[in-house]
């Protein structure tokens, strides 16, 4: 079984590549959730994420051990840059299995360190037995990016960390997929002060975790859809949900728009660009789904910041719309010279800025003689978006608001 004195003697090899990331006091997140927040920033680690320390400490082993010149893994990314990295560390050859839909972003991470990277399945579980296959066929070592104790032990190293900076926490944030971070995080922290609690957070899109930590038996979903990538696992493990039920006190979910609310509120308020599965324990903390007492001294693990940035640009302009800062509306009016401009005076009268805007008059939903104006607007608010509604209305326009 895992303990800490295997974490320790990870945290040794470990800390010859990965960087001690900062453990920082989160203010405006402290104020707005009433709680002590720190914040692990992995999503500034060496590769962008924590998944560095699993695999190095893992291939060290083997490397020193067993004298292993190729290794296979599977991963939706962040594994496979620390596979990739480590291997490019010890000289040797990686092969990284990753699903066809992995952002662009990840796979070039992981080409860059030298790996062979081969696209297949629809999603981890199907790239892993694609993996699992070539590895058993070519006689090679699979490096599981959870369920093996060395790599476990790696990212129990994360734990130490956090304890070094802040010995007495209340309690302990961490994202949950496969439960390969969470297993090493709670085996260290409990190990060290068990009056700490640990909680997860997944999403509600990948769900299988929570699942099986509510009934006590490893259980699969029918499918994974979420934007936090790196947490998008169909079928809990049994040797991590061993850890987990020894040692977790909970496992929370979020949903996707919760999850983006935090990526975006990460990038704004804290300067972080922090990709999905990274962004979990912040977006538990912002909607309230963690019951501890007020004034509780939390820790949170920003797991990685690997975000693939087309979904970067969507989450934000989502966030936009979502906060009152964008609005989107499609206005019907007379298709005649000066209609146009007319309109436009109006939106100038309400200081209103158009960063957007589009003209059809050729659609068959529209009465003949009429146009529809789709525009985007720059706004300050719901008042602001409110004296928008009035004077179309008052001027006879007719329109409706797109989200």
């Amino acid at each position: 079984m895992l303990d800490l004195k295997s974490i320790q003697k990870a945290k040794k090899r470990v800390q010859k590549v990965a960087h001690k990331t900062p453990f920082s006091y989160a203010p405006i997140l402290s104020e707005m959730s009433g709680y002590e927040v720190y914040l692990k920033k992995e999503n500034l680690q060496i590769t962008g994420a924590f998944k560095l320390r699993g695999a190095f400490n893992k291939i060290a082993i083997l490397v020193e051990e067993r004298h292993v010149k190729e290794v296979v893994a599977a991963s939706a990314g962040n594994h496979a840059q620390g596979v990739a990295y480590s291997a490019n560390y010890f000289n040797i050859k990686a092969t990284i299995f990753m699903p066809d839909s992995t952002p662009l972003t990840k796979v070039e991470g992981v080409k860059k360190y030298g790996a062979k990277v081969v696209l297949k399945g629809s999603n981890y579980d199907e790239a892993y037995q694609f993996a699992i296959d070539y590895a058993t066929k070519n006689g090679l070592e699979f490096v599981h990016p959870f369920t093996d104790r060395e790599v476990i032990a790696g990212q129990g190293t994360v734990a130490l960390e956090i304890l070094e900076e802040q010995r007495e926490l209340d309690a302990i944030i961490v994202p949950v997929g496969g439960g390969g971070l969470i297993s090493g995080v709670a085996t260290a922290t409990k190990a060290i002060n068990p009056n700490i609690k640990i909680i997860g957070v997944a999403s509600a899109g990948a769900s299988a975790m929570q699942n099986s930590f509510n009934i006590k038996r490893a259980t699969s979903t029918e499918g994974v859809r979420t934007i936090a990538d790196g947490i998008a696992v169909r079928d809990a493990s049994p040797i991590t949900l061993e850890y987990i039920l020894n040692s977790v006190d909970d496992i929370k979910l979020v949903s996707e728009d919760e999850i983006a609310e935090a990526i975006l509120y990460l990038l704004e308020k804290q300067k972080l660009l922090v990709e999905g599965a990274g962004a979990v324990g912040v977006s538990a903390v912002l909607h309230s789904k963690i019951d501890l007492p007020k004034g509780s001294k939390i820790g949170i693990v920003l797991s990685g910041g690997n975000i693939d940035v087309t979904m970067l640009s969507v989450i934000i302009e989502k966030g936009l719309v979502k906060s009152k800062r964008k609005m989107k509306l499609s206005v019907i009016m007379v298709d005649k010279p000066g209609s146009l401009m007319e309109f436009t005076k109006l939106l100038t009268r309400v200081g209103e800025n158009i960063v957007q805007i589009g003209y059809d008059r050729t659609s068959t939903d529209l009465e003949f003689g009429d146009a529809v104006v789709s525009v985007h607007l720059e706004t300050k608010g719901e008042g602001h978006q409110q004296q928008i509604r009035d004077i179309l209305t008052k001027s006879g326009f007719k329109f409706k608001e797109e989200h």
